[in-house]
């Protein structure tokens, strides 16, 4: 216990970026390493936990304005979001919320140097990315939620998808910023796809310069605290914008019906076409609505709770119909397989480009739709095996189309329409946070086709260094590794697991089960009334599978003040 605590306070890169942010004499740490809130996670697994969990979370003022930094460590586990760190940033931010709702603005700042989830953590991560996106949105009412990317590791996995919420990023040229890490696309695609170990590809792709010329970041400066607290205060004084990228998206969808997957695209051709933004716009182009019928378990279902309701939808991928749900209105959206996908690698399922702008189009339409009258159900369908793996996904933001989406998804929430996930099958990594965790409750089905994770086991394996076998080892231990749906239920964020459906081939029968338990969920959120997604923190499951999120939400509350 002691070495942690030693290693808490050595060279440790996340404090003294938040030291140097904060004006002098204004810093006050919450949970910091005299606490020894470490995560209970690591150690069976043979590793050593570290005291303030590789997160540093402090109060004060930038510029006399009243503000929470929140700092990722690099240096321990790869930045990687575990349990602790998790509803470490993701409780801080819901303080931050109630003090806005209550008249009180204070601005939060993130310093991201992540990994993403922390694979030794898994679906722990998984569950608090969720928790912070959704308090992110929420936060966007009434401040700037500002992003920092300094380098070192850079933003990826689910916290490039936190980034894409942002208000406004500032970044480093040696910043990075993308969904799917080098290695990860190597591993699932190929190196003739991504080269990991080609450190100028990787910059002219990802990199800070990269980014903030094609417009996914604001701000690009030189690594130097004080640069970076005069960038924070341009934005929160207004001389930088704000921008809420989720909400462009007939933007982006313009932008990427310009490009044609199958010619050449290099990162000079990306910024010159969105330094042509304007023009482009104005001559939109709609895509085809063809559709080639490609059966999976998102299809079969989607087909078979849709009832005879028409589609919708402007591509394959993304199936969407208006029907109903008993006598409340309800839009289904799933997405399938689309073996002509215009973007080869998002083919089997997966959620690429494409997919979360339109997702993210189809939500806000709905929201925008029922202003005035009642508030339709939006019921998510999710069969997703990933989010896309390719260069050309990170060249042109697929972080920025997961965070549309969830973004999409949250302000349904928070509008007040009941959100609904249903899991007929795979529920996987960035693709199950753009499409389906941010719903107000979750379904699923009790089936061996169920899975929920972080990332495919293979990718796990080259990532954590150790083999299948050792990960099946280390899911005994810790079951928010394991990818089966019975352990997921055991963190408590389900609603129910519905047992008797036929997965694969669903009858009426198997429909009107469903059809029930939707119900249910609807009539609970509308009972409940709260909007956001601390049910998932107060299921009978939560109380044990989630114990540490609710202690360091409680402790952080009461040194909040």
């Amino acid at each position: 216990m002691i070495k942690a605590i030693q290693h808490s306070f050595v060279e440790c890169d996340a404090r003294e970026r938040v030291l140097g942010l904060l004006d002098e004499g204004t810093f006050r740490e919450l949970l910091g390493p005299a606490e020894e809130l470490e995560s209970p996670h690591l150690e069976p697994q043979g590793i050593v936990p570290q005291s303030d969990d590789g997160a540093v979370v402090a109060k004060g003022q930038i510029g006399n304005q009243p503000a929470l930094v929140i700092s990722i460590e690099s240096r321990f586990q790869g930045g990687g979001i575990g349990e602790v760190s998790g509803a470490k940033i993701a409780g801080a931010l819901e303080l931050v919320l109630e003090e806005c709702e209550n008249g009180s603005k204070i601005v939060p700042v993130l310093v991201l140097d992540t990994g993403g989830v922390r694979l030794q953590e898994a679906n722990y991560g998984l569950l608090s990315i969720a928790e912070i996106g959704a308090a992110i949105v929420a936060l966007k009412r009434y401040v700037p939620v500002i992003g920092i990317i300094p380098g070192k590791v850079g933003a990826f996995g689910g916290m490039s998808i936190t980034a894409g919420l942002c208000s406004a990023i500032i970044m480093t040229r040696e910043g990075r910023l993308g969904l799917n890490g080098p290695e990860v696309i190597e591993q699932e695609a190929g190196i003739r796809e991504f080269d990991s170990k080609n450190r100028p590809f990787i910059w002219r792709t990802i990199g800070g310069e990269q980014r903030t010329a094609s417009g996914f970041a604001d701000l690009l400066i030189d690594d130097d605290t004080q640069k970076m607290k005069e960038a924070v205060m341009s934005v929160m004084d207004g001389q930088t914008a704000s921008i809420h990228r989720t909400d462009q998206i007939t933007q982006y969808e313009t932008l990427l019906n310009s490009i044609n997957p199958d010619q050449p695209l290099s990162s000079e051709k990306v910024k010159e076409l969105w330094q042509q933004k304007e023009e482009l716009f104005a001559s939109k182009n709609v895509p085809s609505k063809d559709k080639e019928k490609v059966l999976g378990r998102g299809k079969k279902w989607f087909d078979l709770l849709r009832d005879d309701a028409p589609e919708i939808g402007d591509i394959p991928s993304v199936q969407v119909a208006d029907g109903m749900i008993g006598e409340k209105k309800a839009r289904f959206i799933a997405v399938i397989p689309d073996h002509q996908n215009r973007f080869p690698r998002a083919r089997k399922g997966e959620l690429g480009l494409l997919e979360g702008w339109l997702v993210a189009k189809h939500v806000q339409e709905a929201i925008k739709a029922d202003e005035n009258s009642e508030k339709r159900a939006i019921i998510a369908i999710v069969d997703v095996p990933s989010q896309a793996y390719g260069y050309r996904e990170e060249l042109l933001g697929i972080h920025q189309a997961c965070a549309a989406a969830v973004a999409a998804y949250a302000s349904a929430r928070l509008n007040g329409h009941p959100v609904v996930a249903f899991i007929p099958g795979k529920a996987i990594s960035g693709a199950f946070l753009s499409h389906g965790m941010q719903a107000n409750r979750l379904i699923a089905l009790r089936d061996d086709g169920v899975n929920v994770h972080v990332m495919s086991k293979q990718s796990a394996s080259r990532i954590t260094l150790r083999t299948l076998e050792e990960l099946d080892a280390a899911t005994r231990e810790v079951p928010a590794m394991a990818y089966d749906i019975d352990s997921f239920e055991k963190l408590g964020a389900l609603f129910s697991l519905v047992d008797q459906v036929e997965a694969d081939h669903p009858k009426e029968a198997d429909r009107n089960i469903i059809y029930k338990e939707i119900e249910k969920a609807i009539e609970d959120i509308e009972t409940d009334q709260s909007k956001d997604l601390s049910v998932r923190l107060n299921t009978p499951p939560a109380a044990s599978g989630r114990a540490a999120s609710i202690l360091v939400r409680e402790q952080l509350r009461e040194q909040w003040s």
